[in-house]
């Protein structure tokens, strides 16, 4: 059964510039999404961008919004076909947990200027 779905969209520019801030990644992304971004060279703002937005759509599916939710307990990863998987740690996990969750479909897409990603959570 779906218990909700979330919808995010992030303008690309609006993280640009977090990619050169010393520390701004460590506080909202994941390590592994953080090594994951910065070996896509060209397109890590890009990428960046719509782990973002997977993490708010996530929040918004579960239906609590990001409240008390560590940002870096949500890792958004994409296997060798490229197909997006949602990893919940700590916080994130408890907070799909208390929402009675027990999987995520994701999907991401982005081009020059938005990044967007649906999530779909199942109970």
């Amino acid at each position: 059964m779906i218990l909700g779905v979330g919808l995010d969209v992030v303008h690309v520019e609006r993280l640009r510039h977090w990619l050169h801030v010393s520390g701004l990644l460590d506080r909202f992304f994941h390590p592994d999404e953080i090594a994951a971004v910065r070996s896509r060279g060209e397109s890590a703002a890009l990428s960046l961008a719509a782990r973002f937005a997977a993490k708010e759509a996530f929040g918004k599916a579960i239906g609590t919004g990001l409240r008390g939710i560590a940002l870096r307990d949500i890792r958004v990863e994409n296997d060798e076909a490229g197909k997006p998987h949602i990893f919940l740690y700590g916080s994130a996990l408890a907070a799909f947990a208390r929402a009675g969750g027990r999987t995520v479909h994701l999907s991401l897409t982005h081009e020059r200027d938005n990044a967007m990603a649906l999530a779909v959570v199942e109970g």
